[in-house]
């Protein structure tokens, strides 16, 4: 067996094997076995390995190195989009250095989110070009800034939809960051607090963050299925506990069985709550149950919408395209809920007398703050929730995209960018 303990300069030096190797069983705990090791390296190195118990890092560094994707100068190799078509393709740029309060994180997965093909294609407004899509970014800790306390180099690290906020608002205040008027974005965005620089997100190698704004990843969690969770998971676990309806017993309904839809299952599952999925499509009532669901509706039955009329204290409606919401406040109990979180690209239209006559409620929610990210990530350490995905090499993103567009993921894509895009 093996134990390691590399200098920050070593690590510094070697951040992907660094990271590879805090992957590895036995890590933690100091005991490395080479046949685990040797794993490792087949599967991310550049071939076999004959690693030995005892090995020195220095060993581990040359049999998990492998050749590297760069195709320009940049201390970050990344996919970028270059204009309104969103196609993707390689793209090298520098990352600043890590500053007194930064933490850098190796990227070991990478989520695609649907707000990423808005993003490159500018559908919701002009994007900034060269665009590196990403903002559910999972990986572990390589170097630390001299006044971070919460990290340290080896732990597990995610990133979320945004990286800063100006820390002085009500929102900050409040813990309601996600809200702060000057929140950066983690892409696609100017950092006012780094002169405008422009942000690059998690389809690259490495992020460089102010550690509060980073979340911390329990040992526990699948990491190619946890990616998600820093966007998925908190756009529905976040509405489920402000507008409480968290309770054991509550009924709720999700419309739309997607990346967010079958969250919001799984977390409804968890809590206790009595899930009824609402879709367009008979062929997705089996997943719905098996994912935990106790019943589906057909939104289309105006017969079974009708038998279950008022049966329900809230929904989420995860749904971005064009879609009638009249039947879906029909279910709603007096006092319901009906919270958004798609984004649909035009208006939608409801009678008003549905909410005066039961005193419903429409309303939206938006991501989460840090803080209750990270309470998400805690809850999803304990009842071992994480995104259905299917990880994909960094070379597939393009037809990723092609995919998502058509609704063809079950149900989210992870990005093993620490297995296909080596600087």
């Amino acid at each position: 067996m093996s134990s390691f303990k590399p200098t920050a300069e070593e690590i510094k030096k070697n951040p992907r094997e660094f990271a590879l190797l805090t992957q590895v069983p036995g890590y933690e705990s100091g005991s490395v076995k080479a046949e685990d090791l040797n794993r490792f390296a087949e599967k991310y190195g550049s071939g076999k390995a004959n690693l030995k118990d005892g090995a020195s890092f220095a060993d581990v560094v040359a049999a998990f190195s492998k050749k590297g994707s760069q195709e320009g100068k940049g201390n970050t190799e990344g996919w970028a989009a270059r204009d309104k078509s969103g196609k993707l393709s390689p793209y090298s740029f520098d990352r600043r250095p890590v500053g007194a309060d930064d933490i850098r994180i190796q990227t070991t997965y990478a989520g695609i989110c649907h707000t990423d093909l808005h993003q490159v294609k500018s559908e919701w407004a002009d994007g900034i070009y060269p665009m590196v899509p990403g903002h559910e970014i999972i990986g572990v800790v390589t170097e630390v800034g001299s006044n971070v306390k919460n990290f340290k180099a080896g732990d597990r690290a995610g990133v979320g939809c945004f990286i800063d906020s100006c820390m002085q608002c009500h929102q900050c205040d409040t813990k309601e960051d996600n809200y702060c008027a000057k929140q950066v974005a983690t892409y696609n965005a100017k950092d006012w607090k780094h002169s405008d620089e422009v942000t690059y997100g998690g389809y690259s190698t490495n992020y460089v963050l102010d550690s509060n704004y980073a979340i911390k990843i329990p040992t526990n969690l699948d990491m190619s299925a946890s990616a998600p969770l820093l966007c998925a998971g908190i756009t529905t676990y976040s509405p489920l506990k402000y507008y409480k309806l968290d309770k054991p017993g509550l009924k709720l309904g999700v419309v739309g069985l997607g990346g967010l839809g079958h969250m919001a299952v799984k977390f409804g599952k968890a809590l206790g709550l009595e899930v009824t999925v609402i879709s367009t499509s008979e062929g997705k009532r089996k997943t719905a149950m098996e994912l935990g669901a106790a019943h589906f509706l057909v939104s289309k039955d105006e017969k079974a919408m009708q038998e279950h009329a008022e049966s329900l204290d809230g929904i989420i409606d995860t749904v971005s395209a064009q879609h009638d919401i009249a039947a879906e406040l029909g279910l709603l109990k007096i006092d319901g809920k009906l919270i958004f979180v798609g984004v649909p690209a035009k208006p939608l239209e409801f009678a008003t007398f549905s909410l005066i006559g039961k005193r419903r409620t429409i309303a939206g929610s938006m991501i989460g703050s840090i803080a209750e990210t990270q309470e998400m990530i805690d809850y999803c350490a304990e009842k071992n929730i994480t995104c259905d995905v299917e990880v994909i090499p960094i070379d597939y993103v393009n037809t990723a995209y092609e995919r998502l567009a058509k609704n063809d993921v079950h149900y989210r894509f992870s990005i093993d960018v620490q297995g296909t895009l080596v600087q």
